[in-house]
Formats: C-alpha cells, sequence, structure tokens
C-alpha cells in the first residue's frame, strides 16, 4: 500500500473511542494481502494490483464515514470489523491513523461474522448500528445519515446492491433471523433477506441502488465512472485522489493486456 509503512509492529489492545455514541458505524474489512482480496478480479489484474486496489478502497471508507460523521454531527463511534485478524499490521495501522476501534470478525460465514458485529457493539450501548463494505468506494457519505436516521421510525434498514446483495444493513437490535440460512455471495441475498424480515414483521427502509465492485465488469464501471469525476471541478469530485490514481493505472494496464 502506497503511503503506509508496513514494518512489523507489536499487537496493542484496540482504544475504546466508543463512550457516549449513540450510533456504531462498522466497516467490514479484509487485509490488502495479495492472493487473497478481489481474486475474482485477477486475472486480469495481478495479486499485487488486485490487494493495493482494495487497500485504497479500505481507506476511502474510513475517509467518507469519518467525513460523514463530522459533517452531518453524527453521534456514532467507527469500527473495523478486521478479516483475517486485528492484530494484522494493516489493522493496527488504520486503527491509530484514522480513530476507529477494530475487532477480530468472528464467524463461519458473513452471516455469522455480521451478526457477532452487530452483537458486539450493541453490547457496548449503541442503540443503533450499520455494517458497510468496502467495495462502493463512491458512495455518498449522505447514506450514512440516511441509513442512521431512517432507524428512528424502521427496523431495518438495507442499501441494495445492483447483484442482487445488499451493500449496507442497519438495525436498532441483533436479529440472529436475518443472518442465518442466506445463500451469500449470490443475487438472491437481498431478496431472501427482505422476506425474511417482512415475516418476522419489521419495518423495512431501502436506500439507492448501488454498484459495488465484484466483478471485471463492476470495476470497468468504476473506471469509466472515475474518468467522468475527474472532469468535475476538485470540489465535486467523489472519488479520492488514491483511488482515481489506482483506477486510472488499473485502466491502462488492462487496456494494454
Amino acid at each position: 500500500m502506497a503511503n503506509i509503512n508496513m514494518a512489523a509492529r507489536p499487537s496493542r489492545p484496540s482504544l475504546d473511542r466508543t463512550a457516549q455514541a449513540e450510533s456504531a458505524c462498522i466497516i467490514f474489512a479484509k487485509a490488502p494481502i495479495p492472493g487473497e482480496v478481489k481474486t475474482r478480479l485477477c486475472p486480469p489484474l495481478t495479486d499485487d494490483e488486485a490487494a493495493s486496489l482494495h487497500g485504497s478502497f479500505v481507506l476511502d471508507t474510513l475517509e467518507r464515514t469519518k467525513g460523514a460523521v463530522a459533517k452531518h454531527h453524527l453521534s456514532a463511534a467507527r469500527y473495523l470489523a478486521c478479516s483475517p485478524s486485528a492484530s494484522h499490521v494493516f489493522f493496527q495501522i488504520m486503527e491509530e491513523r484514522h480513530g476507529v476501534t477494530i475487532f477480530d470478525q468472528v464467524g463461519d460465514d458473513l452471516g455469522a461474522r455480521m451478526l457477532h458485529a452487530f452483537s458486539t457493539v450493541f453490547s457496548r450501548g449503541h442503540r443503533k448500528a450499520l455494517i458497510v463494505g468496502t467495495d462502493v468506494p463512491s458512495l455518498p457519505a449522505d447514506y450514512y445519515r440516511q441509513a442512521l436516521t431512517s432507524l428512528d421510525h424502521y427496523d431495518l434498514m438495507l442499501g441494495p446492491a445492483t447483484d442482487g446483495g445488499y451493500y449496507m444493513i442497519a438495525l436498532k437490535h441483533p436479529r440472529p433471523e436475518l443472518f442465518t440460512g442466506i445463500p451469500w455471495s449470490t443475487d438472491q441475498v437481498l431478496k431472501l433477506t427482505r422476506e425474511r424480515a417482512e415475516g418476522l414483521g419489521l419495518k423495512i427502509s431501502l436506500l439507492p441502488e448501488w454498484r459495488d465492485v465484484d466483478t471485471l465488469a463492476d470495476l470497468q464501471a468504476l473506471i469509466k465512472a472515475s474518468a467522468l469525476d475527474s472532469k468535475r471541478p476538485k470540489h465535486e469530485q467523489i472519488f479520492s485522489t488514491r483511488t482515481a490514481g489506482a483506477l486510472q493505472f488499473i485502466g491502462k494496464q488492462l487496456a494494454s493486456r
């Protein structure tokens, strides 16, 4: 990862920065380890390119959530749910530099890991919580505000992804039924989650649909969106300079392969 000293450093307990915050914003992230992230993009991307892009997405999400909390004056503590382990040096650096509280993702599948994350933050006294992935680097900051404020009137908020999943989920209480028996990483995730929630009598709110980055087509769409974004005035640009540069580089590499 550019500009990050990855030299090993001792693991230390995560600082508790969560006192008094009404809400919790949980970022689900993997460490940018070549060969272990964005594998569906390899090839045509190399393992190193995929890992670098993923790392940039993680940084984007950390920066965007921090900006959203500040801009909209949200009473929200920020967490980073880490895989393979919060002791990984990448996450130790993120904790130190970005003011997040880190903990391990725990569970045999995505549903179990999300349920564990929700249970963790609710046990710390938060009354609302959302989980967001790192594959939506251009997600508007206002969506975080919408997600949390929607819970004043709804039990569940979902951010539909174009592939049939969801990029964000927010709850007021842990609901194990929403995280078991779901075929994760399929186009049925959103549909079945909504059906399960309706069966439980939960009131559901939806954010606008957004495209995450799982496939080559997703990546190509993001490269195009970034190129268009670069033509806007600087203060109106959505993509970070770091990710825009990474996407421009990858676009040129793909064109030559």
